[in-house]
């Protein structure tokens, strides 16, 4: 069965860093991007970085470029989101997510978020000032 692990979250001040990591297991690895995806209190659920992890073919969302850093380890199934410069609006619980990629060339996105397939568990991201 498909099981995505995401850990790494915690609390940093604004400025600072964080690294998350997704351990991703139960599915064929090649087929499948990876997106992290952000929900904060009262908010609706926000695409943030993926990965087609047939290419490395990666994608950001507006609010993160230059900042956010996404990457895969095929061999190890382990997919990490590097966080610089973090601010108090990147507070949110972080998900790492499964989507399906259908077709050949198909690459990850980020604009329908509730379409991943697989989800993980969560990771809290807390920014202060």
């Amino acid at each position: 069965d498909v099981q995505l692990q995401a850990s790494g979250g915690g609390l940093v001040q604004a400025g600072g860093s964080l690294r998350l990591s997704c351990a991703a297991s139960g599915f064929p690895y090649d087929d499948y991007a990876i997106g992290w995806i952000r929900q904060a209190p009262g908010k609706e659920r926000e695409g943030v970085s993926c990965i087609t992890l047939s290419d490395g073919t990666t994608d950001y969302a507006d609010p993160v470029k230059g900042r956010f850093t996404i990457s895969s380890d095929n061999a190890k199934k382990m997919v990490y989101l590097e966080m610089n410069n973090l601010k108090r609006e990147d507070t949110a619980v972080y998900y790492c997510a499964a989507d399906v990629m259908l077709f050949r060339g198909s690459t990850c996105q980020l604009k329908y978020p509730n379409a991943y397939e697989y989800w993980g568990q969560g990771t809290l991201v807390t920014v202060s000032s």
